[in-house]
C-alpha cells in the first residue's frame, strides 16, 4: 500500500515552498561544463573569511569528537563586550534564520498572523506558514518613491490587529537593499503596541555607512522591551559556510527563544571563528572598502547601460535590466557569471547583482554589456 505522506504532515508544511538559495558553482559547471566562474548570487563576502578566523578553527580541528559548548559562553562574552549588552540578552543560531525560526516557534501559533512588507526577506513567510500562523504582507513603497518597493511605515501599522503577534522588518532589506532611516523606524516602534514582538533583521549592518541615516536598532533595545535585533556573521563576516548568528532581546525574551533552541546549535568550528572575526576590527574594515568602491563599479556601468536600481546600502544591488530578470539571468550563466532572478520576490524585471571584488565585477559588467548588446 502507498501512503499519501502529504496528507500526514502538518497544514502549513503541505504547501511550504522550500527557500531557493543561489545557484552553486558546481550546478554550473556541470549544466555548462564551464570553469571559470564568477558567483555574485548570494550577497557573500569576497576576501572571505578573517585570518585570524582561519586561524583560530584549525586550531579547533582537533577538538572535532567533543560537543561543542551548548551555552557558546566565549561568543557570548565577545559579543557583550562588543555590542555592550547582557549575555543573558543574546541567543546564538545556526545563523540568523535559525534565530528567525526560534522565534517564529516561541510566538506564532495557528491563532496568530505575522506581518511583513512586500519583497522582504523569503524566510519570514516559511518560518510563519510552518508553524501554521497567517502571513500579512504589507504594500511596498510604490516604484516612484524616494524609496522604491521599501517598506512602507504606514502600510505596516495598518494590519495590526488583535491576532498580531509578530512583525518582521529587514533593515536594510534583502533583496532590495533599502532601508527605513531613523526617525521612520523610531517612529515605527513606537506605534507599535507592546504585545507584538518587533524583529529588526540587520543582516546587512556591517556595511552601513553613517551617510545612510540607517539606524542601529541595538541602541533602542531598553526602550522597547517588544524589540528583538538579529545579525549574522554570514555577510560582511565572511562566515557564510559555519552558519553563526545571534539574537539580542530583552532577558526575558531571550530565556524563551534559548527554551526552543536545539542543543549544540552552533558547532564548535562557528564558535571559534565568529570570537576571531570579532577581534580582527581591520579585515571588517578592508571588507567594508572593497564592497564601497564596488558599489560604485557597478552603479557607474549601470549608469552607461542607461539602467535604474534600487538605493542599497548592503553589499549587492538590485537592478531593473528591462526585460525579464529571469532571461538576463540565463544569459548570464552562458557566460559563468551568476547573479540572483528576484521574480520570487515579486520583481520579475530586476537582477540583485552582489558585491564582489574589483575583478569579479568587471566579469560581470563584460558578461552583462554582451548580453544587452544583444
Amino acid at each position: 500500500m502507498t501512503c499519501d505522506f502529504f496528507s500526514f504532515a502538518a497544514p502549513g508544511v503541505r504547501t511550504l515552498q522550500p527557500y531557493q538559495p543561489g545557484k552553486p558553482e558546481s550546478e554550473l559547471r556541470r549544466e555548462y561544463g564551464l570553469d571559470d566562474i564568477v558567483k555574485l548570487a548570494s550577497n557573500e563576502n569576497p576576501l572571505g573569511p578573517s585570518p585570524q578566523a582561519l586561524t583560530a578553527v584549525r586550531g579547533a580541528l582537533t577538538d572535532l569528537a567533543r560537543y561543542p559548548d551548548g551555552n557558546g559562553f566565549e561568543l557570548k562574552t565577545a559579543l557583550a563586550a562588543k555590542l555592550e549588552v547582557s549575555m543573558a540578552a543574546l541567543t546564538l543560531g545556526n545563523g540568523s534564520n535559525d534565530v528567525l525560526e526560534l522565534i517564529a516557534r516561541a510566538f506564532l501559533t495557528p491563532e496568530h498572523e505575522a506581518i511583513f512588507s512586500e519583497h522582504a526577506f523569503a524566510v519570514y513567510p516559511l518560518v510563519t506558514q510552518a508553524i501554521g500562523a497567517t502571513a500579512r504582507i504589507a504594500k511596498a513603497h510604490a516604484p516612484d518613491h524616494v524609496m522604491p518597493h521599501g517598506h512602507d511605515p504606514a502600510a505596516l501599522l495598518a494590519l495590526i490587529n488583535d491576532r498580531t503577534r509578530l512583525m518582521f522588518i529587514a533593515n536594510p532589506n534583502n533583496p532590495t537593499g533599502t532601508w527605513l532611516r531613523s526617525a521612520e523606524l523610531r517612529n515605527l516602534l513606537e506605534a507599535i503596541p507592546e504585545s507584538v514582538i518587533v524583529v529588526v533583521d540587520e543582516a546587512y549592518f556591517e556595511y552601513v555607512g553613517a551617510e545612510a541615516d540607517c539606524p542601529n536598532a541595538l541602541h533602542w533595545l531598553d526602550h522597547f522591551p517588544n524589540l528583538i535585533v538579529t545579525r549574522t556573521f554570514s555577510k560582511a563576516y565572511g562566515l557564510a559556510g559555519l552558519r553563526v548568528g545571534y539574537a539580542v532581546s530583552h532577558p526575558q525574551v531571550a530565556d524563551l527563544l534559548n527554551r526552543v533552541r536545539q542543543p549544540f546549535n552552533v558547532n564548535s568550528l562557528a564558535l571559534v571563528a565568529a570570537v576571531a572575526a570579532l577581534e580582527d576590527v581591520s579585515h571588517l574594515e578592508r571588507s567594508r572598502t572593497v564592497n564601497r568602491v564596488g558599489m560604485q563599479q557597478l552603479q557607474d556601468a549601470c549608469r552607461q547601460w542607461d539602467l535604474t536600481w534600487l538605493p542599497s546600502v548592503g553589499n549587492f544591488l538590485c537592478v531593473d535590466v528591462g526585460r525579464p530578470g529571469r532571461e538576463v539571468f540565463v544569459k548570464l550563466l552562458q557566460r559563468g557569471v551568476i547573479a540572483r532572478p528576484v521574480d520570487n520576490y515579486g520583481l520579475p524585471r530586476y537582477l540583485r547583482i552582489s558585491i564582489g571584488a574589483e575583478a569579479e565585477n568587471a566579469r560581470l559588467i563584460e558578461a552583462m554589456h554582451d548580453v544587452l548588446r544583444g
